[in-house]
């Protein structure tokens, strides 16, 4: 009788489980379908090319720092200096691109990922939360950017083409910017899928212990989490600076909000474990059609930082694993 019970609970469980996994992969889509009709009857041409095309202009930047800061959440941490990594890549590649050319853009996107490995390594070797490493990193970064920049933006005169191209070139009349992010996330997706780094990336978030016991390396793991992170900032940075043809050390400030928001909405759970980059995708996409819906409807920009946090909180209540919490603090 008693093993028939347990085998009852089991069944129950993964039922459960499997019923709060078939709802988080869904509701994120039936949302951003439900935004998309909504603001498609107020702004109907926003289904046309030249509305598809903003959208993705606009999604390339967010999408790629969501990219670099899903890793993180995976393993169960969370990363606050990726925006501010980004912003100081911008500042970077203003003043180096005139003298460097492609070469000083790739130094400043390998700066980036260095920050990434520096968070990495103090997080893992010396088992500091990444909330307090990353804030410390985040007020560093924020002076030295305004200290190398002069606390003002650096316009970029010279060499532009170098990056240029990202902005402006189209394929079948979209932005080669919004293409390769999605590109990029398909790559993580099948890297994720079919090597086993990317399965202990998940298997950390959901049961650190476990893949201790099982003989894998958490400290590799996780110093790759962040230093993928302070690449995707990087990447995110080129985009920037392109689009503004400009660096600025508050430059992706504002995005850290709706990118930690893309995540979450996805359907990547902030405790780690579950989720992945074409959940990240289409939170990345709702954030963006939000975000056109809000300018449809006549709300401030002031605002929009508000409706962030809500949504944040919103979908940190919906994908959360409450099984998995011991205590809350």
């Amino acid at each position: 009788m008693t093993d028939m019970t347990t085998t009852t609970t089991m069944i129950s469980v993964v039922r459960k489980q499997s019923t709060r996994e078939l709802f988080v992969r869904i509701v994120p889509l039936l949302v951003l379908v439900a935004l998309v009709a909504a603001v498609a009857l107020r702004q109907p041409n926003f289904v046309s090319a030249p509305g598809i095309r903003g959208l993705l202009e606009s999604m390339a930047p967010i999408l790629l720092l969501a990219l670099g800061q899903m890793f993180v959440i995976l393993t169960g941490g969370i990363d606050l200096s990726f925006a501010v990594i980004a912003s100081f890549t911008t500042v970077l590649i203003g003043l180096w691109i005139g003298e460097l050319g492609a070469i000083g853009v790739l130094l400043a996107v390998v700066v980036a990922a260095m920050v990434g490995f520096f968070n990495g390594i103090v997080v893992a070797f010396f088992q500091i939360p990444s909330f307090i490493v990353t804030l410390g990193t985040l007020g560093l970064l924020s002076g030295l950017g305004l200290l190398i920049s002069g606390a003002s933006t650096v316009r970029i005169s010279e060499n532009w083409d170098v990056i240029g191209w990202i902005t402006d070139l189209r394929i079948a009349q979209m932005p080669v910017s919004g293409i390769l992010a999605i590109a990029l996330a398909i790559i993580v997706a099948l890297v994720l899928t079919l090597f086993s780094r990317g399965n202990r990336l998940h298997a950390m978030g959901l049961a650190e212990p476990a893949v201790l016991m099982s003989g894998g390396s958490t400290l590799r793991a996780r110093v790759l989490a962040f230093t993928l992170s302070g690449l995707f900032a990087g990447f995110a940075a080129v985009v920037l600076a392109a689009s503004q043809h400009a660096g600025g050390p508050t430059l992706a400030d504002t995005l850290q909000l709706p990118a930690i928001a893309a995540v979450i909405v996805g359907g990547t759970a902030i405790t780690g474990g579950v989720g992945g980059p074409i959940r990240t995708v289409v939170g990345a996409l709702i954030i963006v059609v939000l975000r056109v819906g809000l300018t449809a409807m006549g709300v401030p920009p002031t605002y929009e930082q508000i409706v962030y946090g809500v949504v944040i909180i919103g979908a940190v209540l919906l994908t959360i694993d409450r099984s998995r919490l011991k205590t809350v603090k």
